[in-house]
């Protein structure tokens, strides 16, 4: 299965996007701590090195993300120019509060009432943006909700003479190129469901958990691992929760186990869990380059002409 999503609104909000950020100082990119790499929008980094605009990325939802990882993620995109790196939770004010100084920091020249800090809140969907701008206004000038796409269109806050934020609908992009960064966002639940298969996102889920998180798999479900693969991972949860089709002479119900995987990933209940790391992230990417392409793997007597 290969997973695509791009509504219609986005392309509106892509367009949107591009005109204001001529007009802003600081792109704040709201990523998911568990997927940072798979959930950054390549159209975003596009539109800021367009117009030569610094990045604070946030990776938000650490509550929920391995630590340890968090912390090389981290450190990997300090290490990139006009980037600046930060780890919170946006439903905690005391995190949301570093990020004006953070910011500032991007753009040293825009600290007075005549020159106030603009910043442009950006992000794929269900990425926690909304949450964020409520908890940094303290008071509610977004709507959350655990579905994505929520938000559609722009609106500028003002939280201060000094301080502009102007909010963006959460964006995909028309083509994700990796199949594992389709799997990873449907997993985080970035991408409508009407889009994926949950049987084929939970078995590829399970797929990362028992090669590096096997023991929070033991501890949640209480199954032998041993002789598991990712398949035999969904069923075994199937079997533990009694996910079982009426009339059907036992068989497995495995969207509904596939449903109970997902949402304990999702809700932390598994524990805190992340879907890529620096390194595999390398490892991924070096594969995918290896593969080859449709024209290299047909022959000189099967190519397609052009």
């Amino acid at each position: 299965m290969t997973i695509q999503w791009f509504p219609g609104h986005m392309t509106t909000a892509r367009k949107k996007a591009a005109e204001t950020m001529a007009d802003i100082d600081v792109v704040v990119e709201v990523l998911d701590a568990r997927l940072p790499e798979a959930g950054s929008n390549p159209m975003i980094h596009e539109l800021r090195a367009h117009r030569q605009r610094p990045c604070l990325k946030v990776l938000n939802k650490i509550d929920l993300a391995d630590p340890d990882v968090t912390r090389a993620w981290i450190d990997h995109y300090n290490k990139q120019p006009g980037v600046m790196a930060v780890a919170i939770s946006a439903k905690k004010p005391a995190d949301v509060a570093k990020l004006a100084g953070l910011a500032q920091k991007l753009a040293p020249h825009r600290n007075d009432t005549f020159k106030p800090l603009r910043l442009m809140i950006m992000g794929i969907p269900n990425v926690g943006k909304s949450t964020l701008l409520n908890t940094w206004a303290k008071r509610k000038v977004a709507a959350v909700g655990d579905e994505p796409a929520v938000t559609k269109s722009q609106q500028r806050i003002n939280l201060s003479p000094r301080l502009i934020l102007v909010d963006t609908p959460g964006m995909t992009w028309p083509k994700i190129e990796h199949d594992a960064d389709g799997f990873m966002l449907a997993a985080s639940h970035a991408i409508g469901r009407n889009a994926v298969i949950d049987e084929e996102v939970a078995i590829f889920l399970a797929g990362i958990l028992l090669q590096r998180y096997p023991a929070l798999l033991k501890a949640r479900y209480g199954f032998a691992l041993e002789g598991l693969d990712a398949t035999g991972v969904v069923e075994a949860v199937a079997r533990k929760r009694g996910c079982i089709l009426k009339g059907r002479g036992g068989e497995l119900d495995l969207e509904k186990a596939a449903m109970i995987l997902l949402t304990d990933y999702r809700s932390g209940t598994l524990g805190r869990i992340s879907l890529e790391t620096p390194a595999t992230r390398v490892t991924m990417l070096a594969t995918a380059s290896e593969k080859p392409t449709r024209d290299q793997t047909m022959g000189p007597d099967t190519a397609p002409e052009h």
